[in-house]
């Protein structure tokens, strides 16, 4: 068993392929968890890097999102605010037509 064979050299080869105390069946199950072990500490490493430093052009869009985002913030309040102030004029509208009648005697 070749003990040095880490990184991308585990992808090619088995290095346990010709020990004397394993089966065919072992060494492939071995040749598959040394493989999963190295795709983990490939992503440990790309997870690591992509942590420590912002992605610039990420950040960018997401500057260029929050603006946006603000801005149909903005436009929300004001429609909530037309609403607001459009209800009484028609409350009051009806309330005047209704005491109208009353006045009548309709």
């Amino acid at each position: 068993m070749n003990q040095s064979t880490s990184g991308p050299e585990i992808f090619a080869t088995n290095p346990y392929a010709d020990h004397p105390s394993l089966s065919e069946t072992e060494a492939e199950v071995l040749w598959q968890y040394a493989k999963l072990s190295q795709n983990i500490k490939e992503l440990i490493v790309e997870t690591r890097r992509l942590s420590e430093a912002p992605d610039e052009s990420m950040l960018r869009r997401l500057r260029a999102l929050e603006v946006k985002m603000g801005l149909v913030l903005t436009l929300f309040k004001a429609s909530v605010w037309a609403v607001i102030n459009e209800q009484p004029l028609e409350e009051s509208t009806s309330v005047t037509d209704t005491t109208m009648t009353e006045a009548r005697g309709e």
